[in-house]
């Protein structure tokens, strides 16, 4: 079975995050396992946002963050928690949008492109998993709406791999 997502053409913000979750549910509801349903759902966000260059997931595995399905350049394989913006999202259990990654002290290079990123913890039944990592060459490229709304895209992917 296969689900087709389509274009969303809107520049209304809001409405366009709305038919996000949409997608994002129809496409999940197809499918139970983990990393097929990481491995859609980043190439979606990946091919629907607009001026992004990686998108992706880091799991919680022996204490440390391993890289996970992701749409985008190579990137680091393993994060220790507490470490660059996944490892410090992760451990303080909170989504960080940095506005310049030049700025974040301890930031680990991956893509040189990247001047901005979105990383937002995946909680299942209570407990962090791992994180949503959202990479942009645009400095400040996420504002608070960006982060309420793909708060709630990330949080529809936690509730289906409960």
């Amino acid at each position: 079975m296969s689900y087709k997502t389509t274009e969303i053409k809107t520049k209304d913000q809001s409405k366009f995050y709305q038919l996000l979750i949409q997608q994002v549910e129809g496409l999940l509801s197809m499918e139970n396992d983990l990393i097929a349903n990481a491995a859609n759902f980043s190439s979606l966000l990946y091919h629907t946002l607009e001026q992004v260059n990686w998108v992706g997931f880091y799991f919680l595995k022996d204490n440390e963050l391993v890289l996970g399905p992701f749409q985008g350049q190579v990137a680091c394989t393993r994060i220790p928690l507490g470490q660059g913006v996944c490892g410090t999202a992760f451990s303080q259990n909170k989504t960080l949008r940095i506005k310049d990654i030049n700025e974040f002290k301890g930031h680990i290079a991956c893509d040189s492109a990247s001047a901005s990123e979105m990383v937002i913890p995946l909680t299942v039944d209570g407990e962090i998993i791992g994180v949503l990592d959202i990479d942009s060459p645009v400095l400040d490229r996420f504002d608070a709406l960006d982060q309420t709304r793909l708060e709630a895209v990330a949080n529809v992917f936690a509730k289906k791999v409960q």
